[in-house]
């Protein structure tokens, strides 16, 4: 694999990044009269002796500059930066206001210039930006003037960041008051000769008084302007200590401000993404990202561009160090000749190698692990070169998941011959490309071929045009970045309405992990309805998520579209929608209720979250009469049995129907089902038989998994607990069978009869792999900590990080009942029966 691939140094926001200008500077920035070339990039080229970048360079920013005064002065430094800009944006806008007052007077006159109208439509809520910038510049000044350590200034980001609706109102505008100004002023001689030449005022102490910038330029500014706030808060959180009132008020401004440039990230900006081919049309840059494609038999890391017509396929050259990188276009597509292939055409398509879980589960543990492990390095003011190391070798694991994990199909296909075949992780991406293309495709596009000077024109534009710069790996992330949750969001997925005709309908949840998006939970397909009703409730465990999209899909019954391959996805979007998971506004333990709004549909939910050492907390249940959080011995007496009644049954009811079930075990019941078998269970109800033959087969098999989770002592007990993990770590085959086995014999019976019941159940579920899909190493990962973890007094010591000690523990919590899984046949009579050879003591 090319591991260097993405791997390119660039900071999170791309190295082409303008200088901002200090106060008293001659030259002004942001002011570029080309219309193919992008304003970001508009300041290079001119002074640049006494420009402060905004993102401080890394020989700035190493961990000599840690101490506070170091950072005071680098937030000083980003604040005057900004300030100056500040300045320079506000006379942009007084410029563009100044012939507003006077086309207004004429308009009524019998001879206007332009109508209120076009007046209006034109200079559309520029008074609001500019009232609400001069406010804040003039609130920030004195600030930095007088600046020291206890200068507060969060409030006033937080402030601008909440007023960004005005933005948002201006951008819905920006196409028609650009449309606008142009006929204007091919209509009005007047018009045109006041737009061609506006004058901007100089910066103070500046040797120029006025510069001349047309109107089209100026009303491009405060589309510009939002991406460099945003780009300011980065750095300004960059250099604030988390214990600064500033912090959470920076961070707050920055959530929203990204948030708000994601979503009008598409309407915005034609020319920043613009490459003008030689024939003089503009190509713009629509979307970009990294993509797996299948390639050869083998998986493949691309970088993929859609252009207003054409969709190029490329990969990064390997290019020397200090040299500029440069793409290499694999192929490409023009959108005129692309079609996507039904599943019943793309049968001759190659088929897909997946990689099994088990794989993907492990190699997850082994990033975890080296997380930690670079954790405790950085606390231990270890060595650089060793963190790097760890990094490196986290790179390159990372590099591996993200290339393997993926594994829905989306074809491309080329109306002249050629087939192309990328693997998505999430049905939301996928349905996102192919959205993008088809909107694309309904404007009248012509087929071409790209001479090839054209195309390197083209594959040449990709470096400077691209928006998506690192591959979405740890290494790629500041060290300030936060890292996601870990623990269990609980959803409860209401209802839907908006829909135009009944349908069955259903919807699924996904969350990132790892860098990519999963699918994590489905609900139960409502039939020919246009309210479904849904009310259920999932766990679904967070791995360092910051995202949840609830994607809403109409299900086909229709066999002939039903493709062989397993990840083909045939159901049709009905919307989709994401919301960001914030830690302050998810942790709360009261349910928080929220509506997702996509393509006129809204679908309303809640949700909860609990951090992982909550949730994996072991506390005995109040009333001793019910089986949940009650001891093992305690119930089999009461019951007169070897084996509780609640595990008997679950166990037998899921090889009676759920044994082919796919994901058996792996896969989350409905939340209030489980809730409903507990308390059954709990009051010994007459009709759990009746009950457990309609329930659904994932209900049954999580309650069962919710036994053994709220035992107030592990199966395995907390006694035994650290020889488990002495035992696993023996390499010798022999001592290890020894002790393993001794271990065993130590349990007290109803412990040892319960776990060897259940264990020959988990190892007839993974006879059953190529049709269940759960291998033995599936069921250890779900049931091993399950039956291990030690209850709250045992591990009081390890919760020093969420993904911390963890990872350490859950690996070897799954290796010793995958041990026990991969062990011959064991029974109760011989075990006790066979007293080995020494060690009577544990």
């Amino acid at each position: 694999a090319d591991f260097n691939y993405g791997a390119d140094e660039y900071d999170a926001e791309g190295n082409e990044e303008p200088k901002a200008l200090p106060e008293g500077s001659e030259t002004m920035p942001y002011i570029d009269e080309s219309p193919t070339m992008s304003p970001q990039l508009s300041a290079r080229g001119q002074e640049s002796g006494d420009g402060v970048s905004p993102t401080p360079t890394d020989g700035l920013g190493t961990g000599g500059e840690r101490d506070a005064g170091k950072g005071l002065e680098m937030r000083k430094l980003v604040l005057s930066g900004f300030l100056a800009s500040e300045e320079i944006y506000i006379n942009q806008l007084e410029a563009l206001l100044l012939p507003m007052k006077p086309l207004k007077a004429t308009a009524t006159t019998s001879q206007p210039v332009l109508t209120l109208q076009q007046i209006e439509t034109i200079f559309y809520k520029i008074q609001d930006i500019y009232e609400i910038h001069k406010e804040f510049y003039d609130s920030l000044c004195p600030k930095v003037q007088q600046w020291d350590s206890n200068v507060t200034m969060g409030h006033l980001f937080q402030k601008l960041a909440s007023q960004l609706g005005v933005y948002k109102a201006f951008v819905d505008n920006y196409k028609i008051a650009l449309e606008t100004a142009e006929k204007c002023s091919q209509s009005n001689y007047q018009f045109q000769k006041i737009s061609e030449e506006l004058k901007v005022k100089g910066p103070k102490d500046s040797k120029e008084s006025h510069t001349s910038v047309t109107m089209e330029a100026l009303l491009y500014k405060p589309i510009d302007r939002v991406t460099r706030s945003t780009l300011v808060l980065h750095d300004l959180l960059k250099h604030t200590p988390a214990d600064h009132p500033d912090y959470p008020l920076l961070q707050d401004a920055l959530r929203i401000s990204q948030n708000f440039l994601s979503s009008i990230n598409e309407d915005i900006d034609p020319r920043r993404t613009a490459v003008t081919t030689p024939k003089g049309e503009t190509r713009q840059l629509v979307k970009d990202g990294f993509l797996v494609e299948l390639s050869e038999g083998s998986r493949k890391l691309r970088h993929v561009f859609l252009f207003t017509d054409v969709l190029l396929c490329a990969k990064l050259k390997k290019t020397a160090v200090g040299k500029h990188q440069q793409y290499d276009c694999k192929w490409y597509v023009p959108l005129a000749d692309l079609v996507f292939p039904s599943p019943e055409e793309s049968e001759h398509c190659p088929q897909v190698h997946v990689i099994p879980d088990h794989e993907l589960e492990d190699m997850k543990m082994k990033i975890s692990a080296i997380k930690s492990e670079v954790q405790k390095e950085k606390a231990n003011k270890g060595q650089s070169r060793a963190i790097e190391r760890l990094k490196k070798k986290m790179f390159e694991n990372e590099f591996w998941l993200l290339l393997n994990s993926p594994a829905i199909p989306f074809r491309i296909h080329n109306r002249n011959g050629k087939s192309y075949l990328f693997l998505l992780s999430s049905d939301y991406e996928r349905s996102e490309w192919r959205e993008a293309i088809q909107r694309l495709q309904k404007k009248d596009l012509q087929a071409f071929v790209l001479s090839s000077v054209e195309l390197q024109v083209l594959t040449g534009s990709c470096f400077k045009l691209r928006t998506v710069h690192n591959i979405p790996v740890t290494s790629n992330k500041d060290d300030d970045e936060s890292p996601g949750l870990y623990g269990f969001l609980h959803v409860i997925v209401h209802s839907a309405k908006g829909f135009k005709q009944s349908a069955n309908l259903y919807c699924t949840l996904e969350v990132d992990s790892f860098g990519y998006f999963v699918s994590k939970a489905k609900t139960r397909v409502f039939r020919d309805t246009t309210e479904p009703q849904w009310n259920e409730e999932f766990e679904i465990e967070l791995e360092g998520s910051q995202s949840l999209r609830i994607l809403c899909y109409e299900k086909c019954y229709d066999k002939t579209k039903l493709n062989k391959d397993n990840n083909e996805i045939v159901d049709k979007i009905m919307g989709k929608g994401q919301i960001q998971l914030d830690p302050q506004a998810v942790q709360t333990k009261n349910w928080h209720m929220d509506v997702i709004e996509m393509n006129g549909i809204k679908v309303e939910f809640s949700m909860k979250f609990t951090s992982r050492d909550m949730s994996l907390k072991r506390t005995p249940s109040k009333k001793q009469t019910g089986v949940f959080g009650v001891k093992i011995s305690v119930v089999t007496k009461r019951e007169r049995s070897k084996v509780p009644y609640i595990v008997r049954q679950c166990i037998e009811e899921v090889e009676k129907r759920g044994i082919e079930e796919v994901g058996i075990y792996r896969i989350s019941g409905v939340a209030t089902d489980i809730q409903a078998l507990k308390a059954v269970f709990d009051a010994n109800n007459k009709d759990i038989l009746v009950m457990l033959s309609d329930m659904d087969i994932n209900a049954i098999a999580g309650t069962l998994k919710l036994y053994f989770r709220e035992l107030p002592e592990p199966l395995l007990t907390d006694r035994l607990y650290p020889a488990f993990m002495e035992g696993i770590a023996l390499s010798d085959p022999a001592a290890k069978e020894n002790c393993m086995m001794h271990l065993l014999r130590s349990l007290p019976d109803p412990n040892l009869i319960t776990f060897l019941f259940l264990l020959e159940h988990l190892k007839r579920v993974a006879e059953k792999e190529p049709i269940n899909k759960m291998s033995l190493h599936n069921l250890a990962t779900v049931f091993g900590p399950t039956l291990l973890r030690p209850s709250e007094g045992e591990s009081k010591g390890h919760l020093t990080l969420a993904s911390d000690i963890w990872s350490h523990d859950v690996m070897a919590q799954v290796q010793v009942l995958l041990y026990y899984l991969q062990h011959p046949p064991i029974s109760f009579t011989e075990l006790k029966r066979n007293t080995l050879y020494f060690s009577t003591d544990v």
